[in-house]
């Protein structure tokens, strides 16, 4: 693996753990945000439910933003949210990418290396009819 695959490979992985990072934080933001701002949110865990239900834009109905405040609020979490959660899905698709275009070159590199075995024993067989066999082979032919 060259030094530039090596570079990219770390970028993309640092990438996915920044938006793991990112995303957990907003998330948890938006979870002590819901929990603070909407009085139908009694507890730290009914928040973080919230802001992920939000985020994701799954919305089960089960737990929902009650006053205007907590509404606009669920808008800019839904925003952000979508954003990370975009990072996160362009990230892992970037390490699956990756792995099928490594494994792809291995094998154009394995296609190559019989290619060139292969010209290599024509070139062979190619000089043993040229040059006759009862004479050795002098550095001048070719």
């Amino acid at each position: 693996m060259s030094l530039h695959q090596r570079r990219l490979r770390r970028m993309i992985h640092q990438g996915l753990v920044y938006s793991l990072l990112l995303a957990v934080t907003i998330l948890g933001l938006g979870g002590v945000g819901f929990w603070l701002i909407d009085p139908q949110i009694h507890s730290l865990s009914d928040g973080l439910w919230l802001a992920f239900t939000t985020a994701a834009t799954v919305g089960f109905g089960d737990l929902v933003p009650s006053t205007h405040a907590s509404r606009l609020f669920s808008v800019v979490v839904v925003l952000l949210g979508l954003a990370v959660l975009s990072l996160v899905t362009a990230s892992l698709s970037a390490i699956f990418m990756e792995n099928e275009v490594e494994a792809e070159d291995r094998q154009i590199e394995k296609d190559l290396m019989r290619e060139i075995r292969h010209l290599r024993q024509e070139v062979a067989e190619l000089r043993r009819d040229i040059v006759p066999s009862d004479r050795p082979l002098q550095p001048g032919d070719h």
